[in-house]
């Protein structure tokens, strides 16, 4: 096993609604990042097409208006397939580059409706395969508008030479369950892809870090207003808003709590560090959340890892 590697944690975002944007972001940041040296590049939360952030989509309670209707179409016409040709693209574009690639996208439903949208974090190998998905367990707020629930089948993480990394999205960092059932697989890197640009964000970061004693890498979109499509069909509802929309955040931060990168506010950016896995063994020498600091005959947790089936057929 590899001690170090280096990370590049991508601050960016793409025309709104538009997957070519998307697609042509991810190649340029993760071309730079990997001339820099970069074995594991990560975007933000649904990079592809991006986070419809200030938009109600024509809802409100009891009903929903046809100007919404239409720019939901638009954006599912931008989400992508896994796998499909979209993902056999960006698997070339990581082994191209080397490097895993670990990117925020809206995920189509390709068992069911083929309708229904999900928050997926998507993982890519430098062979160019698809390594796992993560579907968000449950979207926060008016985000269940847009995304399905997610179940434990894709509670995902990846054995790479440096360690095991897997990710939970935004607020799932928020679920106390969530995070055990992620330590208690290993992780050594945890990714959390966020679309939360506050203070207190900067905290829940640490606060991980520290419990899990993991590398923590999160990735958030810096979004202007510029980025939105003006012929949305719901653009009214930004109109007056600031120019800037999301101001970023994005942090890398170590098994101790300790910022190996402070959070980049107001601007497009790249983080870049070198992560030594010893500072994860070292780190858990008088805290081990699912070893010696764990209390197996009094708490226990029951994880269902099943894929939830809708309808069976005999």
């Amino acid at each position: 096993m590899e001690r170090k590697v280096k990370a590049a944690v991508i601050q960016s975002a793409p025309v709104l609604f538009d997957k070519a944007s998307s697609l042509e972001k991810i190649v340029s940041w993760t071309r730079k990042a990997a001339a820099q040296g970069a074995q594991l590049v990560v975007f933000p939360e649904v990079f592809i097409p991006g986070y419809p952030r200030g938009l109600t989509l024509g809802t409100r309670i009891g009903s929903r208006q046809p100007e919404g209707r239409k720019d939901w179409e638009r954006y599912w016409e931008n989400a992508i397939d896994i796998p499909g040709e979209d993902t056999d693209m960006l698997g070339e574009l990581a082994k191209e580059a080397g490097v895993y690639l670990i990117i925020g996208v809206v995920e189509r439903d390709g068992e069911f409706s083929k309708s229904t949208l999900y928050n997926s974090i998507l993982y890519l190998g430098p062979d160019g395969k698809v390594l796992g998905k993560h579907r968000k367990l449950v979207p926060t707020g008016a985000e269940r508008l847009l995304w399905g629930q997610g179940d434990g089948s894709t509670l995902t993480v990846i054995d790479t030479p440096f360690g095991r990394i897997g990710g939970l999205i935004c607020w799932e960092n928020y679920m106390p369950l969530a995070r055990m059932a992620m330590y208690a697989k290993g992780i050594d890197i945890l990714i959390t892809p966020t679309a939360d640009a506050r203070d207190t964000w900067q905290s829940t970061l640490q606060h991980i870090a520290l419990e899990g004693r993991c590398f923590v890498l999160s990735s958030n979109q810096f979004v202007k207003k510029e980025s939105y499509p003006s012929d949305m069909a719901s653009y009214a509802e930004i109109a007056n808003d600031p120019d800037i929309l999301c101001r970023g955040g994005s942090a890398i931060v170590g098994p101790l709590g300790e910022f190996i990168t402070p959070p980049l506010y107001d601007t497009e950016g790249m983080l870049l560090a070198e992560l030594d896995r010893s500072l994860v063994t070292q780190s858990r020498y008088d805290f081990d959340v699912t070893g010696h600091y764990n209390r197996p005959d009094v708490f226990q947790l029951l994880v269902n890892e099943s894929k939830r089936s809708i309808v069976s057929f005999n």
